[in-house]
């Protein structure tokens, strides 16, 4: 909102510092510190007002060290990021974006489905909360949603080089030259660690013959279903000790910030030689504010944690990541810049498939780990919560930079 006041005051007023409000990186520095302060600072009325309410956790027996003194910790705590990053997006974000309209759309949307499994555990007193099946057809209806705008939106383009050139001029007055390119709809993606790293998913249909590029949507929209909704689930299998989801999802998102931001730069992406996505830069001012919202959200849920996100936080972060990365044409680096979330998944997963295999072979279950997500198997050996998440947050930071490395790693 203040993006078109102070638009008017430029272009129409001709007042001065006005026009610094078209630069996306003055106003993601402005989106950053605005919702570190909201979480920060009226963080801790939302968690008096939670502590009010009685939105306290209840703790299953787990044997693990510590767990009792965390019951009655109010949960629900993911409503201070959602609404630490939206404040700040509308104040400052182009609405009319059709990246930000998606983004926005994904944090209610996942929060929303978060925060009815929440209040079903904590009001309805059922441990289990929102059904399965319901989160799953929650995220998959989200998935359809940003896939078919994706896919369908005519504002959502990449751009490919000929051999013209276009000349630019920078902030200083220098001259850029570039090479010139046609805006089109596609479904290309990008490779890591290849050179020539494009991959169109419509590439699966070629077998179908002349015109099978307008069937892409077939391959297109369920691969996306299929990353929301995993990732969301791995962000909310590692929110399970003070610090460790908020953490390791804020480095996630500096590095897709770095994507972001030069994917949407028609300099840094002809200097990389990287796909360029129009608008997309726009972006780097949500995920300002999403990265001050997580850093704020810290402040209060490091260990001793004062809050807990719960799945209106968890979920919400996991969406968001999913949706950032489909729409920078990162989703393949998922695996490198949500490593921790991929261990956490494959460790419940090669439990749970390790334990009925065993079960039905010898008629007693076994375990590959002391207990699964992987974080508490940890906790099982001995380790104190903090030296588990100090260290997930160090292999996160080493992730993170491999993954921005495969810029020019090829």
């Amino acid at each position: 909102m203040l993006y078109y006041l102070f638009e008017y005051f430029d272009k129409t007023l001709d007042l001065p510092g006005t026009g610094v409000f078209q630069y996306i990186t003055f106003r993601s520095a402005l989106a950053f510190m605005l919702s570190l302060l909201l979480s920060t600072i009226y963080g801790k009325r939302v968690i008096n007002f939670l502590r009010r309410q009685q939105v306290g956790e209840t703790v299953r027996e787990l044997g693990l060290a510590g767990q009792n003194e965390k019951a009655g910790t109010p949960t629900m705590g993911g409503l201070i990021i959602i609404f630490a990053t939206l404040i700040p997006v509308l104040l400052f974000a182009r609405l009319h974006n059709i990246y930000i309209v998606l983004l926005i759309v994904t944090t209610l949307w996942m929060g929303s489905i978060g925060f009815v499994d929440d209040y079903i555990k904590i009001f309805k007193k059922d441990k289990q909360g929102l059904k399965g099946i319901f989160k799953v057809i929650g995220q998959v209806g989200l998935g359809i949603i940003v896939g078919a705008v994706l896919y369908f939106n005519p504002a959502v383009t990449v751009r490919t080089d000929t051999g013209r050139t276009d000349v630019f001029k920078t902030a200083v007055n220098s001259t850029v030259i570039v090479p010139a390119g046609v805006e089109e709809k596609s479904t290309a993606t990008t490779i890591p660690f290849v050179k020539n790293n494009e991959f169109d998913y419509a590439e699966v249909l070629s077998f179908m013959g002349d015109g099978y590029e307008k069937w892409a949507w077939l391959v297109f929209i369920p691969v996306v279903i299929f990353i929301i909704t995993a990732v969301s689930n791995g962000a909310n299998l590692t929110d399970g000790i003070d610090g460790l989801a908020a953490g390791t999802s804020a480095i996630s998102v500096l590095a897709l910030g770095i994507f972001t931001f030069v994917s949407g730069n028609i300099i840094f992406s002809n200097y990389l030689n990287i796909m360029y996505i129009p608008n997309s830069g726009e972006m780097t001012v949500f995920i300002s504010a999403f990265v001050g919202a997580l850093i704020g959200f810290l402040w209060y849920n490091s260990y001793p944690a004062s809050v807990f996100m719960g799945d209106t936080g968890s979920l919400t972060i996991g969406g968001i990541i999913a949706v950032l990365a489909i729409a920078v044409r990162k989703e393949i680096l998922i695996v490198l810049f949500c490593g921790i979330f991929l261990a956490e998944s494959a460790s419940v997963i090669i439990q749970v498939t390790y334990f009925k295999y065993t079960k039905k072979r010898f008629g007693e279950g076994r375990r590959i780990f002391l207990m699964s997500p992987l974080h508490h198997h940890y906790q099982k050996k001995g380790y104190h919560e903090s030296k588990i998440v100090t260290r997930f947050w160090i292999v996160a930071v080493m992730l993170a930079i491999l993954s921005i490395i495969t810029l020019k790693l090829r």
